[in-house]
């Protein structure tokens, strides 16, 4: 590297004038010199710049010698960075040093690290702006136009430039000098904070310019104590796990379920944990702070790197501008920070992500636990907390699918005892039923039904009851083992003393807030001159509030819309398959009609999520949050209530509406003209609601959430292969000569945890709303979730940008969802039991109406009768002789008066009896789960006693910590005098030099 003068000041090198032209800074002059090292004059100067010349950055003082010279300004030297400026942002190795191209995350000196990294778009010259066509870039073309332009030039003056394609270009440089501009002050604001940058637009990426960040100790230090993060000190204390037959017990436990533990250090136990507490630079001699590179992790650096940059804003713009308003006006492209290292390379020395990657994010090892430590020190406490939460979740599926596959099994073993379905399916029964549509269908036999009622009594027994109380139970003791497990989380990752007035440290005003109290207060300053601190107030936020109100009615109007349409489905093609010709069509029309209809209700559901996420965002948005967690919460909230209700209402419409919306024969209930409302099958509804459960939660899962993620990523990269021209191989040869910001560019963004969390809620409704309708859902639960979490381990460890660590002490407002659907589900089951399954009705005929106590006669019951003569003109069937007699009376399930009685088709004593004995039930059922389920909430501690005990103990030895330290310093301030007069001797002589002292540090 060439040196100029003494040598200190640093070389850039620069490969291309192109790269030299865009990578220069506004007001930095540099010399040229020639490849033997000498100075050239000025008039040479442009006749040897070549790309293989140096450059050399010239301090501001030999740049401005005087103020008045070469008609230099204040204003002018402002505009310019300083010579410490300079060598920030061209940094390179020290001189001597050979140059490092190596490709990992550090600056080219080889030493700092790359904490943060900043994208944007670099400004291509005018004569590349427009590329032309194949067409024209044909040697024959070229040639043709060649001779042309010959002779056009001996008789035609040079052709002008076309006015609109000038003026547009002149517009593209001034939006380029803009953002060139904010970006150059930005980075200024940046560089006084204390952080170091590095340009970097001679990048392998065409038109992509990077600014690497590092923040030097000093700045680690100042934003640790502001942020008030608690380092580990270096006093140390022993961690007693309880009882010493708690200890064995656990240390038993451990090593029989040592094979399922990661191969990773975080996850064994420790038996000492060093005492933490906030960082502070005055007590500095309490840390370990012999390597100070490994003291803050990259993790903790990234985080600090990002707390400045929100901070910083751009200020010599119309308005001020923040990290959020540059991303979103394209001033930066991008802003993340970098991932350690690769996970694919063999010579790659060892690294956390290349851990996470053989250990957790590989299928391969989905039979073990999570490295839930390695997790939190790569990506930060709130993504450590939601794979801790899923953990958790998974885990209690196991017993919950146990019992449910107990519970179906059940059933099948005792539908060959099931008296009902045997009266249904014993052909002596003759009993002939209505037609279940107008005019195509016609009378059929009740033994039709017989594979539909063996088939309910699987989800349709007094197991599920048993069920039902046992997922009510086992909601409850999930949510207590999981605040258990987050006190224990709390304790090991020291966040016990983090309390949310320490979060609003970090919680900074959004820009777009900023934004529009701006224009308030614009707006206020041209009315009075002398206005007050302003903020946006409920009335500004009024039509926002409105709008948002509107929208979401109207949501849900369009689901229940899009659920009545399937209805109308549903009515139509059952009719039409009993019009038709073809036997095959004809043969199993109610099954045809409820898989069809269930796969419709799918992919409805399905496309109106992408829909109802995009309306919820697009909503909060307008509301103009003041923070980053009050926006998150309102979009939480929106984005919930739309997609719970896109998902559950067609099955709360099969469980409490189908079937009681009807009316009874002669007399049913049409909607929009001539379309009658849907019946249930003779078993009951209970067996359609399992199948749009079963179809709903298997295709959510397997296409939405695991497809979807599986085959995005793939495509994204199939395309961008596509658009580089390149194979396979000569792309994985490419990556392999990229820097690692380089390569985390072509990474995707990290969204958010929301969608996440969203799956999880909703498959836990899914699996606690319904579950006395569907046994087999928490089975289904189980196998999705633990493709789930090794899917989402590959993406956060693949193929996204390393996420910004965020510290959370909980899992948030998803934990007062998690709560909430709990206890609707006990209202929700107390309601399917009661009023869409059989359980009742049986129950009832068995004590009050069985000559005998059984079940015998139940089939015969529940069916009232019907005279066809009573059919309304035009709504009897077409083929009355199509079971090849004449049919006087049918019966249809209901509890009414015969024909024959005083008040026919009246409701019958009987339905009252069974109306006021569901509601009952629904009653007793409900206060006594729910009493159950405080009184496990009860019994079990929210705080483990030996982590209580633990936390105690922390704060007593953090006591006597200080107390000691203050102790010493009183030591050496006052050292005990020996005798009084030697006191007396030394007191003055002691006061001069401090007073000398003082003095001189006074004057310095």
């Amino acid at each position: 590297m060439e040196k100029r003068g003494d040598g200190n000041d640093p070389v850039e090198t620069v490969d291309s004038l192109d790269r030299r032209g865009s990578g220069s800074l506004p007001g930095e002059t540099f010399i040229v010199h020639n490849q033997s090292g000498i100075s050239l004059p000025e008039q040479e100067q442009s006749a040897t710049m070549k790309s293989k010349d140096n450059y050399v950055s010239v301090p501001l003082e030999e740049k401005f010698p005087e103020p008045g010279l070469l008609g230099t300004s204040k204003e002018t030297q402002d505009d310019c960075y300083n010579q410490y400026d300079s060598i920030l942002l061209n940094s390179l190795k020290p001189d001597g040093a050979p140059p490092d191209h190596g490709l990992g995350p550090y600056f080219q000196d080889g030493k700092r690290r790359v904490d943060y990294v900043l994208s944007y778009q670099v400004q291509k010259p005018a004569s590349v702006r427009r590329k032309p066509s194949r067409f024209l870039d044909n040697p024959l073309v070229r040639g043709l136009r060649r001779s042309l332009s010959w002779t056009r030039s001996r008789h035609a003056p040079p052709p002008r430039q076309d006015p609109e394609l000038a003026a547009q270009e002149n517009r593209l440089d001034y939006h380029d000098d803009d953002r060139r501009f904010r970006r150059q002050d930005f980075e200024e604001n940046l560089m006084e904070m204390g952080l170091e940058l590095e340009r970097d637009e001679g990048s392998k990426i065409p038109g992509i310019g990077f600014v690497k960040i590092h923040a030097p100790w000093n700045v680690l230090c100042r934003e640790a104590e502001f942020m008030k993060l608690k380092m580990p000190t270096m006093k140390v204390y022993e961690v007693k796990q309880g009882s010493n037959l708690v200890e064995k017990v656990r240390l038993f436990i451990h090593k029989v379920t040592a094979p399922l533990h990661p191969k990773v250090e975080t996850s064994r136990q420790q038996s000492v944990k060093p005492l933490s507490h906030p960082f502070s630079r005055e007590k500095q001699h309490l840390f370990d702070l012999s390597d100070r590179e490994s003291f803050f992790d990259t993790k903790t650096r990234s985080s600090i790197v990002y707390e400045v940059l929100k901070r910083t804003r751009c200020s010599q713009v119309t308005y001020t501008m923040g990290l959020t308003s540059l991303l979103g006006n394209a001033v930066y492209m991008s802003a993340y920070p970098l991932h350690d290292g690769d996970i694919d390379s063999p010579t790659d020395e060892a690294n956390d992500r290349k851990l996470l990657h053989e250990e957790w994010a590989s299928y391969s090892v989905f039979y073990k636990y999570q490295p839930i430590g390695l997790i939190r020190k790569y990506f930060g406490e709130k993504i450590g907390l939601y794979f801790a939460w899923l953990g958790v979740y998974t885990q209690m599926l196991i017993p919950a699918a146990i019992v449910g596959v107990i519970v179906f099994l059940y059933g099948c073993a005792t539908v060959d005892d099931d008296i009902p379905s045997m009266e249904i399916c014993d052909p002596r029964n003759n009993i002939t039923m209505c037609p279940m549509c107008d005019r195509a269908c016609s009378y059929w036999k009740l033994g039709t039904a017989c594979g539909t009622a063996r088939a309910s009594h699987l989800f349709d027994n007094p197991a599920t009851v048993f069920f039902s109380i046992f997922m009510a139970l086992w909601a409850a003791m999930f949510m207590e083992h999981w605040k258990r497990r987050q006190m224990r989380l709390n304790y090991i990752w020291d966040l016990t003393g983090f309390e949310e007035e320490e979060m609003a440290v970090k919680d900074h005003h959004r820009a777009e807030y900023e934004f529009r109290v701006m224009q308030k207060r614009l707006k206020m300053e041209r009315l009075s001159p002398e206005t007050e601190k302003v903020k946006l107030t409920c009335t500004d936020r009024m039509p926002a509030y409105m709008t948002a109100l509107f929208m979401m009615i109207f949501m849900v109007c369009v689901t229940f819309a899009i659920v009545f349409g399937v209805i109308l489905y549903r009515i139509s093609i059952k009719a039409a398959l009993h019009m038709s010709s073809y036997p095959a069509a004809r043969s199993n029309i109610r099954a045809t009609v409820k898989t069809t209809g269930a796969i419709i209700n799918l992919i409805i559901i399905i496309i109106m999520d992408e829909v109802y996420g995009s309306v919820a965002r697009w909503l909060t948005t307008l509301e103009v949050p003041k923070t980053d967690k009050s926006f998150e919460e309102r979009l939480i909230v929106k984005t919930f209530i739309l997609k719970f209700v896109n998902a559950f209402t067609p099955i709360v419409y099969l469980a409490f509406f189908r079937g009681r919306l009807v009316g009874r024969p002669g007399n049913y209930l049409y909607v929009i003209g001539s379309y009658r409302m849907e019946e249930c099958a003779h078993a009951g509804c209970l067996m359609e609601l399992c199948i749009q459960l079963c179809i709903t939660m298997l295709g959510k899962q397997l296409i939405q959430n695991n497809l979807f993620e599986i085959c995005i990523p793939k495509l994204k990269k199939l395309i961008r292969r596509r658009k580089s021209e390149m194979d396979s191989q000569q792309e994985a040869e490419f990556n392999k000569t990229l820097q690692r910001h380089e390569k985390d560019h072509f990474l995707g963004p990290f969204v958010g945890l929301t969608p996440e969390y969203m799956e999880m809620i909703i498959q836990f409704g899914m699996v606690t709303l319904f579950v006395a309708s569907f046994p087999l859902a928490p089975l289904f639960a189980l196998l999705n979730n633990i493709i789930e979490i090794r899917l989402d381990a590959k993406k956060f460890v693949n193929e996204v940008r390393r996420p910004i660590a965020a510290r959370a002490k909980d899992i948030g407002i998803w934990y007062n969802l998690l709560r909430g659907l709990s206890k609707v589900a006990v209202i929700v089951n107390a309601f399917v039991i009661s009023f869409t399954s059989d359980f009742i009705p049986r129950l009832v005929y068995q004590y009050m109406y069985s000559s005998d106590g059984s079940m015998h006669g139940f089939v015969n019951h529940t069916l009232s009768y019907f005279n066809v003569t009573d059919f309304q003109p035009g709504t009897a069937p077409v083929e009355p002789m199509h079971l090849g007699y004449s049919v006087e009376i049918c019966r249809y399930k209901d509890y009414r008066e015969p024909p024959w009685s005083n008040e026919s088709y009246e409701l019958s004593k009987e339905f009252w009896a069974i109306l006021a004995a569901r509601l009952a039930f629904v009653i007793v059922f409900q206060n006594v789960v729910m009493l159950m389920s405080d009184f496990v909430d009860w019994l079990i501690p929210d705080i483990p006693k030996d982590i209580s005990l633990q936390i105690h103990k922390e704060k007593i030895l953090m006591v006597e910590l200080f107390m000691k330290e203050e102790q010493g310093k009183r030591l050496l301030q006052d050292p005990p005098p020996h005798n009084h007069t030697a006191n007396q001797s030394l007191t003055q002589p002691r006061l001069r030099p401090s007073s000398h002292t003082f003095t001189n540090s006074s004057n310095c």
